[in-house]
């Protein structure tokens, strides 16, 4: 469910124990902060037991059901006393070590919670080391708001005997029945305040999860805005021109956003260091430029699907990118693979009217481009004759950046680049 899902909801069984089921038919329907979707059989069988219940809360890894399969006959199967006596002990021991391996393997993930927040460095020094959720809540962070660091936990490995110890399989033959429910912190709330005449509403599960992340973020970024505003009048009269042809050959609707995003790729090429994350100390530079493009999904929350390969697209690619994940965002159809793997998130709050905005980083990116509403505005106009004033079409960037890794001159420059991209546009450009 890719690396920055650690738990899912189940949300309804599509199946009931007793059911035959065939390959990639739907079992049941999970939902996380980011995207519904259903989990599929990989195999033909019969449903036999069902470990979770609706509503009930899954980390990704965790076993939620068994299906019977057609297997050989027993009186077809080598019986394991012969087995046994037919092995030497070399094999014996590979046997263990690669059932410790799947044990490390299938170690239940590493998750924040609402006391102490993990960075993926950590959380992935952990399960390469074998170290559990309860051993790394044990140890004493040095970082900030006593936050375990990458030398804490390897100070820790060190200090048990580094990576070379293995966990203790007391019964390799007999296989750990999965937990029937997860273990979570219980948040203490202030209790409702209000009048007879209020209406008392549940905030729903994904308003919770976002919320809950972008508290998280603004706790671990260092969050610096820049503005800027960009004069966009030829791009404005470019696209009344052509819009109309455009549909009628593409059968597409040429909006301002592939126009914009083709801009921000560019400047993303341009300024490499805004194109990175930040995953505890280690600074990853992404090779792809991928535009995570924010969009309003019917219940009111949103969504970031994302545009694969962005500054590789041309403007009619740009546009069919655009228009097919807004599209399929508002009827809820993405997919899982759909919303992965961002390096660099734009959000357009012009839609509802605001002119600019200060918008929150998409962790663990480092930076978020806001585009304001275009409006027709009074402007000084420089000509070799003179100055005039004239009536242009102009609107804010807000750049809301990591102050970490991203320092002013570098997050300031870039969105200057995006504003010198926009503003050089060529009012002859066919497409």
């Amino acid at each position: 469910m890719g690396e920055s899902v650690a738990e899912a909801t189940i949300t309804s069984w599509l199946k009931e124990v007793g059911d035959t089921i065939e390959m990639d038919e739907p079992v049941l329907e999970i939902a996380t902060d980011k995207v519904d979707s259903e989990v599929p059989s990989e195999v033909d069988g019969v449903l036999v037991e069902k470990f979770f219940n609706v509503d009930d809360v899954v980390q990704v890894g965790q076993v939620i059901a068994v299906i019977e399969i057609e297997g050989d006959d027993e009186s077809e199967s080598v019986s394991s006393s012969e087995e046994a006596e037919g092995q030497d002990q070399e094999e014996v021991a590979e046997q263990v070590m690669e059932t410790i391996a799947v044990t490390k393997e299938t170690v239940a993930p590493i998750v924040s919670n609402g006391e102490r927040f993990y960075s993926p460095l950590v959380k992935n020094i952990a399960k390469q080391e074998g170290v559990s959720q309860q051993e790394l809540e044990a140890i004493s962070g040095s970082g900030k708001d006593g936050r375990v660091t990458k030398n804490d936990i390897l100070g820790y490995i060190e200090g048990r005997g580094g990576a070379t110890q293995e966990p203790v399989v007391q019964n390799i033959e007999t296989p750990v029945a999965p937990s029937k429910s997860v273990e979570r912190p219980k948040a203490t709330t202030a209790p409702v305040v209000s009048n007879g005449e209020d209406e008392i509403m549940e905030m729903t599960r994904m308003g919770k999860i976002i919320a809950h992340h972008m508290v998280e973020s603004v706790q671990t970024s260092a969050h610096v805005q820049s503005f800027i505003e960009a004069d966009v009048t030829a791009i404005w009269n470019w696209r009344k021109k052509v819009k109309d042809g455009f549909m009628k050959r593409e059968g597409e609707n040429l909006t301002f956003t592939p126009i914009f995003m083709e801009a921000i790729a560019k400047a993303l090429r341009d300024f490499s260091m805004m194109n990175i994350s930040l995953q505890g100390d280690t600074i990853v530079k992404k090779k792809n430029i991928n535009l995570g493009m924010a969009a309003a999904l019917p219940d009111g929350n949103l969504i970031v699907p994302v545009i694969k390969n962005a500054d590789q697209l041309n403007l009619v690619g740009m546009t069919k990118q655009v228009n097919d994940l807004a599209n399929r965002a508002r009827l809820n159809k993405l997919k899982p693979d759909d919303i992965q793997d961002g390096t660099y998130t734009v959000t357009n709050v012009g839609t509802f009217g605001s002119i600019m905005g200060t918008p929150i980083i998409n962790q663990p990116q480092v930076g978020i481009l806001a585009l304001g509403a275009i409006r027709k505005v009074p402007a000084v106009i420089e000509t070799p004759e003179g100055d005039f004033i004239g009536i242009r079409y102009k609107m804010f960037l807000s750049h809301s950046y990591d102050h970490r890794v991203v320092n002013g001159a570098l997050g300031g420059q870039f969105v200057k680049a995006v504003k010198d991209y926009l503003e050089a546009w060529d009012s002859h450009r066919e497409i």
